[in-house]
């Protein structure tokens, strides 16, 4: 009869473990992904990637990456009350004048119950690259950067002892100067100052002119007057530019933070970007595949939740690795002396050791990036375990077919 020993079973299962590397797997070991930062060529070390252990001063370091914000980059500063014309600017002016027959007037009926009228409308005239427009009798006024008070006024000037007291009205009918361009994920509009302003449809890759109004307009302002955003508001982010300064913000951030919703200028360009924030999860989770998250973002501890934790008898508590590409300024405060910071973005994979408990709270510090990857290894059990199914399988038929045969004796 023969007999196959548990001592036997352990030896076995060792010497099968130098090929554990042919076992299936779910990735690379804890150790694996240590070892891994740096492997030797002929010239030495070569780092492929930078490892850190996740604590509070990486936490607090990685809190110093600068977060984009609407009122720190352009501040809060409410534009001037009464706006100027501006070239490019649609004006239209209309003169009336103190009794008929003028030049500006129709001459009077006989039918007395007419006395004919008294106001012209001049067509509507573009201001032209010089600023000015074209008033009969008046000749070439300057218009751009003055205000339709200042305006009236000259044209009542020149008009004077040429027409019979003549009152002016000027009105700036699409005023482009004192717009703001809005593009991207902006919802098409059916009417209101966007779709009077835009030459024109809006759609969700288009975009259009907001005339901002006398009062001031708030950016969220602007956005409701294009009609909204078409993507939703969790997936959406917000980008200003203004002369060469561009800021981008979750419009999530800009809901819940008034101080953000700052006032819009003539100029600006206003773009909805639907930008959906996911992470990857793999390895010894939960659930193995590409999470969403909300464009305000999540913490590790929200991330390992949505991925289903740690497998209780697969994962490895001290395995929990984010990988991600850092900005190289970020890096610096990290490792001061890396050799990958010749580069804009330096490979780094952060690991925590879930078996500490300060690691929970750590966890609930460290803020997850767009497309990050989290990782969680095997624990080296599981890979024993591997081996040990396997070593069964190759012997089941022998203790079997050595069983029959002691039976048959």
């Amino acid at each position: 009869m023969v007999r196959v020993g548990m001592p036997a079973v352990l030896a076995a299962a060792c010497l099968i473990g130098g090929c554990s590397s042919f076992l299936p797997a779910s990735g690379p070991t804890a150790s694996a992904v240590a070892e891994g930062a740096d492997v030797a060529t002929d010239q030495g070390l070569l780092a492929r990637y930078e490892l850190v252990d996740v604590d509070a001063a990486v936490v607090e370091a990685l809190r110093g990456r600068p977060l984009d914000s609407l009122l720190a980059s352009f501040g809060d500063r409410r534009p001037s009350v009464q706006p100027v014309i501006g070239v490019g600017d649609a004006v239209t002016v209309t003169i009336w004048e103190a009794g008929s027959g003028g030049l500006f007037s129709a001459p009077a009926i006989a039918d007395r119950f007419s006395t004919g009228s008294k106001s012209s409308s001049i067509p509507e005239q573009i201001v032209a690259r010089d600023g000015t427009i074209s008033v009969p009798y008046a000749g070439r006024i300057k218009v751009a950067g003055r205000r339709t008070p200042d305006v009236q006024a000259q044209i009542e000037q020149e008009l004077a002892g040429k027409a019979i007291q003549p009152q002016v009205l000027v009105t700036v009918n699409s005023p482009l100067s004192t717009s703001v361009t809005v593009l991207g994920e902006a919802a098409a509009a059916g009417g209101g100052r966007l779709a009077a302003a835009r030459s024109g449809p809006v759609s969700n890759l288009g975009g259009g002119r907001v005339p901002l109004t006398e009062k001031g307009d708030r950016l969220l302002d602007v956005i409701a007057t294009a009609g909204g955003v078409s993507a939703p508001v969790s997936e959406t982010f917000v980008r200003l530019s203004r002369g060469s300064t561009t800021a981008t913000v979750p419009l999530t951030a800009v809901v819940s933070n008034p101080r953000e919703n700052i006032f819009l200028r003539p100029g600006d360009t206003l773009t909805l970007v639907r930008d959906p924030q996911t992470f990857l999860a793999v390895g010894a989770t939960g659930a193995n595949y590409e999470i969403p998250f909300s464009a305000e973002g999540i913490t590790l501890a929200q991330a390992l939740a949505k991925s289903g934790g740690l497998r209780d008898f697969q994962a490895d508590p001290a395995g929990v690795f984010i990988f991600r590409f850092e900005p190289a300024s970020v890096v610096r405060r990290l490792r001061p002396g890396s050799p990958l910071l010749s580069s804009n973005f330096v490979p780094v994979v952060y690991r925590i050791n879930m078996r500490d408990p300060n690691s929970l709270f750590v966890s609930q510090a460290f803020r997850m990036r767009n497309r990050d990857l989290v990782y969680v290894s095997n624990a080296p059990f599981t890979e024993v375990q591997k081996v040990l199914s396997v070593f069964s399988t190759v012997t089941s038929p022998i203790a079997s077919g050595a069983s029959l045969y002691s039976a048959t004796r």
